[in-house]
């Protein structure tokens, strides 16, 4: 890996801030709360303002700021974080990809003749995961990418645009508080 410019550098980090803001904004959404709902939620009442502005990624997330969102949300940290750079595309190569099965198998776009393979192990996934996420981890990627004979990049940018919507987070995170 070569090492980034700081140019790069600057860029990826507004990126990486701009996608965990959307992402967080999702779930704030999903969940139907205002921005006003939601910050009075939080024990250190911060201003819709601010909020806006890490939503929209004007504003750095401190860790323990991005804790103190999440929790409020009643979501993982971890989970957040991986959405929003799975959406933006960001580090796929690292990342543990959530697949939405159903949008996969529903999808009808351009590219599906070279990733016809992701197809079938789709339906089989599908029939071992009955909420319809699978989690494939990096490693296993570059050997479906092995498997349907193209590069790892480019299967790890297929999949990522069956990113689960964010009311699929409590799915994965309470499997036992789902309705069977």
């Amino acid at each position: 890996m070569t090492a980034l410019t700081e140019v790069e550098a600057e860029s990826l980090e507004t990126a990486i801030t701009r996608a965990v803001g959307e992402e967080l904004r999702r779930v704030r959404e999903a969940r139907g709360w205002s921005r006003a709902q939601f910050v009075k939620r939080l024990p250190s009442k911060i201003g819709d303002r601010t909020l806006l502005a890490y939503e929209h990624g004007l504003r750095q997330l401190t860790l323990c700021r991005l804790t103190e969102l999440t929790v409020g949300l009643e979501v993982d940290p971890a989970t957040v974080v991986a959405r929003g750079l799975q959406r933006a595309r960001l580090h796929l190569d690292r990342l543990t990809l959530h697949i939405d099965l159903r949008a996969l198998l529903d999808h009808d776009g351009a590219g599906r003749g070279k990733f016809r393979p992701m197809i079938q192990w789709a339906r089989n996934a599908l029939n071992e995961s009955p909420r319809g996420i699978a989690e494939i981890d990096a490693k296993v990627v570059r050997n479906l990418a092995l498997f349907a004979g193209c590069p790892h990049d480019e299967l790890a940018e297929y999949l990522a645009q069956f990113t689960p919507s964010p009311g699929d987070i409590e799915d994965e995170e309470n499997p036992d508080e789902r309705p069977q």
